[in-house]
């Protein structure tokens, strides 16, 4: 059957650099409708008090390590599903999407079950005092139960934007960003008809937003890209499948769920200097997202583009789109730590009144962001790797950089310097490792222009 004119590849001709612009642009914008989301819900809630603002801010490592898992399992399946498109095997592409996301509904099934009925000692486990763990269970009862639409249309962007659509997973996400951001004051603040439910109506309004964009990602991948099937497949051929799947997505998981569960970690060394420190945490964590965004987004399109690229043998445009990769990396992380110094004062008064807060959080935006070009270059060197399906590589760059500098740096800086000294050490560590990704990518260059060669000296012969 011939695959339909969506699900066909359409990244392995044309300009490198330009057609990776035009894919990250696209993406930039639903990642940053993603942020929004997030940032949304910390203004709105901020506006409860310092109480509630920390409470929210105890959740933000647990929320992140569920999305992590939900992250590793999209790099699976774009890895795979755009290998797949760029062969031109569209049996293959619908047998493979169909059969990812099975296995993620699964997991997030049983993750679900576990998260929902272990919220009290998780988060105790963390350092939220007793007075907010019931602030904290009235927001993760309601999000434990809707995860799946969390998640699913996480993985199924993933496939779409393995066949170089990047426009219709930026508009899912924008979507979800724009509902939540209309339905969170009225349900937080109980506006009109609407109940006062606080951090309830935060989650509520969370899982509205993500039921809209379930529906939408099963309509385009089983409707207009024709990237599923009712099959039932022979259990040997399902097993095969997972097998590929969970050889990079699971590896991509564990490394993904690093970043929350380090964060998770930071929170309870944060919470020695009180709740106006977790709160500026959480607030700095945030404004980090979005002001990374242009990096997410060229990882997200870098592992679709290689793999197409992959599967048709074309090393030529792999090289050109990984030396791309490494100089906007670099300068976007420049960017962002020259704007963010400018702007740290206002940007933390946007989400806290208390002065102690916006001090805090001025801080860790002062500090931090000097470390974000080092950041990028692990974020990009990560989704690289997995595009090549060495997601063992994959994971080092990411293992250095949280277990072996991040976390020993910051407890060493919190001894040195309290809370400066945990936001120096993370920087420190983050100029570390993406030194480190440096090399490595340039290493992963050179070894494919050497396999270029022997493979046109050989077919010389």
């Amino acid at each position: 059957m011939a695959a339909p004119r969506h699900a066909r590849a359409r990244l392995t001709e044309g300009p490198v650099e330009p057609t990776l612009i035009k894919m990250a642009s696209s993406m930039l914008l639903g990642i940053a409708s993603v942020v929004l989301f997030n940032l949304a819900d910390t203004f709105y809630i901020g506006q409860l008090g310092s109480t509630e603002l920390a409470a929210i801010s105890f959740t933000f490592p647990i929320t992140m390590l569920v999305i992590s898992l939900a992250m590793g399992l999209s790099v699976g399946t774009s890895a795979i599903v755009s290998r797949a498109i760029g062969a031109g095997d569209h049996n293959r592409v619908q047998r493979l999407t169909t059969d990812c996301l099975a296995l993620a509904l699964i997991l997030v099934v049983s993750l679900s079950l576990l998260g929902f009925f272990t919220i009290d000692p998780v988060f105790s486990l963390l350092g939220a005092p007793a007075e907010q763990i019931q602030r904290i269970r009235e927001y993760m009862e309601i999000w434990y139960l809707g995860i799946g639409l969390v998640v699913i249309p996480m993985v199924g962007n993933s496939a779409i934007r393995a066949t170089g659509d990047t426009k219709t997973p930026s508009r899912v996400m924008m979507l979800a960003a724009v509902i939540n951001i209309i339905l969170d004051p009225f349900l937080i603040f109980g506006i009109g008809p609407f109940p006062r439910l606080e951090l309830q109506g935060a989650a509520i309004a969370t899982l509205i937003a993500y039921s809209v964009t379930f529906l939408f990602a099963l309509w385009v991948l089983g409707y207009r890209e024709r990237m599923l099937t009712l099959a039932i497949p022979a259990l040997e051929q399902l097993q095969q499948n997972w097998l590929r799947l969970t050889k990079v997505a699971v590896p991509a998981a564990t490394t993904n769920m690093l970043t929350p569960l380090t964060a998770a970690v930071l929170t309870h060394l944060v919470a020695q200097f009180g709740s106006p420190a977790v709160a500026a945490f959480g607030v700095g964590t945030r404004i980090e997202s979005m002001a990374m965004i242009g990096v997410m987004a060229l990882a997200s399109v870098l592992t679709p583009f290689i793999g197409q690229n992959w599967g048709a043998k074309k090393v030529d445009r792999i090289q050109r789109s990984m030396s791309f990769a490494l100089r906007v990396g670099m300068l976007w992380g420049g960017s962002a730590c020259l704007i963010l110094a400018l702007l740290a004062i206002p940007l933390a008064r946007l989400f806290a009144d208390e002065a102690a807060i916006v001090e805090l959080a001025s801080h860790y935006l002062w500090i931090i962001p000097c470390s974000y070009a080092g950041l990028a270059l692990v974020t990009l060197g990560s989704a690289i790797f997995n595009a090549f399906h060495q997601p063992k590589q994959a994971a080092q760059l990411v293992l250095i950089r949280l277990l072996l500098l991040t976390i020993p740096l910051a407890y060493l800086g919190a001894y040195l310097s309290q809370l400066e000294g945990i936001f120096a050490g993370i920087a420190l560590a983050n100029l570390l490792a993406g030194s480190y990704a440096w090399r490595a990518l340039k290493f992963k260059q050179q070894s494919i222009a050497n396999a270029q060669t022997e493979a046109t000296a050989e077919t010389a012969r």
